[in-house]
């Protein structure tokens, strides 16, 4: 870890050799100064995925106006509400981009402190917008904003800054680990109170992304995850919905369930099924008419593909594997430079963005119980729309750090 976290060597940057886009550099005087801007690349694969996904919305909710459930809309009326979240969060992540990875440091606290605030009040009734017997969204007016996409980048601001500063206390259980756990238990039990276990488990694997990332040995997180994995367990055993959603998983299929909790998952299948290797055509799923429940929000990438078949879906995941993966590598050199919490915020968004990826994908696929989470950049909701850009245009500020500190600016 020594080798990790250890100071760098006097002048040991202008050494360092820099990934950007697949190419490596060397910081010297003749390096040109757009090399050392942002990761363009990064932003292209960004703004592709939210393109492809604002076009997947559009197909997915086509036939929505025809649904007594959602009245009188108009054809392009969930294509609108996405448009207005994607303008949003530009405006969002090119003001979060002028504020600088030292001033996230200092308001880290104060950030997850206004995040159970919103927590609670969406708890409160007449405050908090319930659907489908669900708690989690505050009516803003302009949109319904959900608290727990806020706590995600909350807890991982947190649990960056509170690892950096923990760091010679990282071998001490209760002086490191314990404390930062218990903020999270706090934060789950007012998502559970929600209910929203799918927000929770996301927050608990970044902050456990972050405490392993920071330097918690493995003995400390086998500890962790063993009390995480009987705490799971302990909530589906003592919910009955949640124990048939995992009988329905099993088997979607059967009498029982595919007409109940192995409903949306059995049409999933069928629909994915129907795409084969090149899909039947972008517009021409059968199962987003009416079909698939959810089609544009949590059931966007079985729409995807049965729309664009195996070479969609193996598209997708590509794109969202190399996302993930070049995220990490910002997070890494941030590390290199000595600039431990920048780093840990990035890497922490790796791991949300790509954990997050592939519990959608393993749903939709069928190869994991049915959860309510989004695809990220992609799927229907505003708010998940605009803390997904909110947390790139912080990755992005910290790869523009590292690149100024590389040609010997400050920072």
């Amino acid at each position: 870890m020594a080798a990790w976290f250890g100071a760098l060597p006097a002048k040991a940057a202008d050494r360092l050799p820099v990934r950007i886009g697949g190419m490596e550099y060397r910081q010297t005087s003749a390096t040109p100064a757009h090399v050392l801007g942002f990761d363009q690349v990064l932003l292209w694969v960004v703004v592709a995925l939210l393109a492809w996904g604002l076009v997947m919305v559009y197909s997915a909710s086509i036939a929505m106006p025809d649904n007594p459930r959602f009245g009188k809309i108009a054809p392009y009326h969930f294509l609108l509400r996405h448009c207005m979240a994607l303008v949003m969060g530009f405006v969002a992540a090119l003001l979060v981009f002028q504020i600088s990875m030292k001033k996230w440091a200092d308001i880290a606290p104060w950030l997850f402190v206004g995040a159970l605030v919103l927590l609670i009040a969406v708890l409160i009734p007449h405050v908090g917008s319930s659907v489908n017997g669900a708690r989690r969204w505050l009516s803003l007016g302009i949109m319904n904003f959900q608290p727990s996409e806020l706590a995600k980048l909350a807890i991982l601001i947190y649990a960056a800054d509170y690892m950096e500063r923990k760091l010679p206390e990282k071998e001490s259980f209760l002086r490191a680990v314990l404390p930062m756990m218990g903020a999270v238990a706090v934060v789950g039990a007012l998502l559970l109170a929600e209910p929203d276990m799918g927000a929770f488990m996301v927050i608990t694997v970044i902050a456990m992304g972050i405490l392993f990332l920071g330097g918690v040995n493995l003995r400390m997180m086998f500890l962790i995850g063993g009390a995480l994995v009987a705490a799971f367990m302990m909530i589906i055993i003592t919910s009955p919905w949640r124990r048939e959603r995992i009988f329905a998983y099993l088997d979607p299929f059967s009498a029982d369930h595919a007409l109940g909790k192995g409903y949306q998952l059995s049409h999933s299948l069928i629909a994915i099924g129907r795409g084969e290797i090149f899909g039947v055509g972008l517009g021409a799923s059968v199962e987003k008419l009416h079909w698939l429940p959810e089609a544009h929000t949590d059931f966007l990438m079985a729409v995807i593909g049965e729309e664009f078949g195996l070479v969609g879906v193996l598209t997708l995941i590509v794109l969202f594997f190399w996302l993930t993966r070049r995220i990490m590598q910002i997070g890494r050199q941030a590390i290199a430079l000595d600039r431990v919490f920048p780093g840990l915020v990035a890497q922490g968004v790796a791991v949300w963005l790509g954990f997050q990826a592939f519990i959608n994908m393993g749903v939709n696929l069928g190869a994991l119980p049915t959860k309510g989470l989004t695809l990220p950049l992609m799927s229907f909701g505003g708010s998940a729309i605009l803390m997904n850009l909110v947390a790139l245009a912080v990755v992005l500020r910290v790869d523009y750090e590292n690149k100024l500190l590389m040609r010997g600016g400050r920072v």
